[in-house]
């Protein structure tokens, strides 16, 4: 059975969104990601934003090419992985950290309802 094709188009989106922020973690939004990194993550917050951005790359890349018999797994990964993720939106929030743009609290905390939709587009588009 073939897919519809919004919801193709909306899985290859956000695979490329993934892509894109995956590629942003290693070069030229490296230092704004550090600021989502919490105090209390182990590792160095530049090896925590090279990792993840890593993920993002391979999460990114099979979202956008898997095909029709695993997506609604690589949907689950896709959306525990934004769920694991949100504490650093949370951080930044609470921490009054200035990064992409979000320079008051307004817009950090208008930010945290972002998560839960692209949990839902992950799961919705898979």
């Amino acid at each position: 059975m073939n897919e519809p094709i919004t919801k193709t188009a909306a899985r290859k989106l956000l695979g490329g969104a993934l892509v894109f922020a995956g590629v942003s973690h290693l070069t030229f939004a490296r230092k704004a990601f550090q600021a989502q990194v919490p105090d209390w993550v182990p590792l160095e917050k530049d090896v925590t934003v090279v990792l993840s951005g890593l993920a993002e790359i391979a999460l990114g890349s099979t979202i956008a090419l898997v095909g029709p018999a695993h997506q609604k797994a690589i949907g689950q990964v896709a959306a525990a992985f934004f769920t694991a993720v949100f504490p650093g939106n949370v951080s930044q929030y609470v921490s009054c950290r200035r990064a992409f743009g979000l320079d008051t609290d307004s817009k950090r905390f208008a930010r945290l309802f972002f998560q839960p939709a692209l949990v839902y587009w992950a799961i919705k588009s898979t």
